[in-house]
């Protein structure tokens, strides 16, 4: 028993050890966001912080100046997430050819629908950092508000793995302690 608990330990040791490697590269780190972006409860956290960011980060670049091509560049990497990046470059690109940011946001299957019209209201307002601080609010509180519904469901599952894991030790503390009364008795 001893010995194939040392193999196993190793063997998990070893896979932790590789994929930690490999999230570091560049490719390893593309994929673990996609990852994030398609597993069904972090898919809304990841989706929604990225979309906070993007809009707090762009309307403060907007407000300060900077060129939609630049605030673009900048925010993409401020986000944190190589997919959504990925999008804003690409974007950009579409914007450098004379299209609107809304048009390639609104393709964008990471963006809610309401982004992409908030910025068409920006943009034909030209009040675009004063519209996406009002979806930077939304979105952070909604990711508060989902933050704190996860710990409301976890909180209980830890209370009963605690309790659990408690019972299991009085158990074995009390069986042997049950059994050497019952020797001595006899």
């Amino acid at each position: 028993m001893v010995h194939n608990f040392v193999i196993i330990i190793v063997v998990f040791s070893g896979i932790i050890f590789a994929v930690a490697r490999y999230v570091r590269t560049p490719k390893g780190k593309y994929n673990l966001h996609m990852l994030l972006l398609t597993m069904p409860v972090m898919k809304n956290i990841t989706m929604k912080m990225a979309v906070a960011r993007f809009s707090r980060t762009f309307a403060s670049l907007m407000s300060a100046g900077v060129s939609v091509l630049d605030a673009l560049e900048v925010t993409g990497g401020a986000i944190g997430n190589k997919v959504i990046e990925k999008e804003l470059k690409e974007a950009a690109l579409q914007v450098k050819n004379g299209k609107q940011l809304s048009e390639p946001i609104s393709k964008s299957p990471h963006f809610p629908p309401i982004v992409s019209q908030m910025l068409a209201v920006g943009e034909e307002t030209g009040q675009i950092d004063t519209v996406l601080v009002k979806v930077a609010d939304f979105y952070e509180e909604e990711v508060g508000t989902l933050i704190d519904g996860l710990a409301a469901i976890i909180e209980p599952i830890m209370i009963v793995i605690l309790g659990g894991a408690v019972g299991l030790i009085a158990a074995s503390v009390m069986g042997p302690i049950a059994s050497l009364s019952k020797n001595i008795g006899s």
